[in-house]
């Protein structure tokens, strides 16, 4: 296996900047997921690394070594695409050989790893199928044991399950996971399903608008985004949040916002408030409490409607004309129409100032 560096790599179509500015390391044996809605740039990042694209700056390194010159054979990297990519006229064997026989690979070796594969991925029954006699999940298993055969540094995946179901993506899903642990594959895996990026990944890279938001490991991404961006795409239902501004009365700091009026923990008076700075405020969906409890603030919301989600249910409410969702579950009863008090933990909420974390303890930045 292999480790990966990025260093200030940027690409540019024209006028157009599609990557600014990126710097990442990737670690032996660790599965990395690029996430990001479409159009951020996750697709250009993997195949620049691939070396099937030239970036304008910056320097991709293998172990180490810089590989920038390299053509994509040269850079010992194996790529699942999302429409598998398979021959149509090879059988399952001959495509899982293809590349093996291309380097005049010994029969011997070439066989070997083919019997492998198909152990590890369960399609010794397919080895002499063709393409079109698969399933799409038995499809990608195939894509996937051309990979591994090839026994690559490094496998880059470009959203291989999207073209899935729902029901086979999370068995593949599954699969997947443990194929890397078996493997101990250093694995760069691109996504917009933020469910695969946190069921998969040891570590989240989020992309938005061709920058690096974020690089966490998943819960830590999910517990203490970095900025409203990833608050927000982070989570489903995604994160409640209002902009406004904080103000100061009397020993009390509090965020205003349209219809909203919260006041924060008493440490944000440890520091100077910025009372012009761009202010968000945020709660997940189910932080929020349907009952009173110690170091709450209350607010008086109007439901609108009850989603059920067979475990739980959301209550879509709204605070004065700002929407706002509450997870809860499913033995709570709710009605469309009742006005409801909600709770919000106040070491629940989400403080962002110029669009970067707060630390509630230590209050925002002078």
């Amino acid at each position: 296996m292999a480790e990966l560096e990025l260093r200030g790599l940027s690409k540019s179509y024209r006028d157009q900047i599609i990557l600014r500015d990126i710097s990442l390391q990737v670690s032996d044996g660790s599965f990395t997921i690029l996430l990001g809605p479409s159009g951020c740039g996750k697709s250009t990042l993997l195949r620049i690394i691939a070396g099937l694209d030239a970036q304008t700056s910056g320097q991709v390194l293998i172990d180490g070594v810089v590989v920038d010159h390299l053509p994509p054979a040269e850079r010992d990297i194996a790529m699942v695409f999302q429409h598998y990519a398979l021959y149509p006229h090879l059988s399952v064997r001959e495509n899982l050989a293809f590349a093996l026989t291309i380097r005049r690979t010994p029969r011997s070796v070439i066989d070997a790893r083919i019997a492998e594969a198909a152990q590890l991925l369960d399609i010794h029954s397919l080895l002499d199928r063709k393409p079109k006699d698969l399933s799409g999940g038995q499809r990608q298993r195939v894509a996937m044991g051309r990979a591994i055969v090839r026994k690559p540094k490094l496998f880059l995946f470009d959203e291989p399950l999207s073209n899935l179901d729902a029901q086979l993506r999370t068995s593949m899903r599954i699969e997947l996971k443990k194929l890397q642990q078996r493997l101990q594959a250093t694995i760069v895996y691109v996504t917009h399903d933020q469910v695969e990026a946190m069921t998969l990944g040891d570590r989240i890279v989020v992309l938005e608008g061709g920058r690096v938001r974020q690089v966490d490991a998943p819960r830590h991404i999910y517990a203490v985004p970095a900025d409203p961006f990833v608050a927000s795409f982070i989570g489903t239902p995604p994160m409640n949040l209002w902009t406004g501004s904080l103000t100061r009365q009397h020993d009390q700091i509090f965020f205003r916002g349209e219809d909203i009026d919260i006041p924060l923990p008493a440490a944000v008076l440890s520091r100077p408030v910025v009372t012009e700075s761009a202010v968000t405020l945020g709660i997940r969906p189910e932080d929020i409490r349907l009952q009173e409890e110690a170091g709450a603030v209350r607010v008086q919301a109007m439901m609108e409607l009850v989603e059920d989600l067979g475990a739980d249910l959301l209550f879509h409410c709204r605070v004065g004309r700002l929407p706002l969702v509450v997870r809860t579950a499913r033995e709570t009863d709710g009605k469309p129409g009742l006005a409801v008090w909600l709770f919000f933990p106040l070491n629940n909420l989400h403080l962002f100032i110029n669009d970067h974390r707060v630390d509630m303890a230590t209050g925002p930045p002078s």
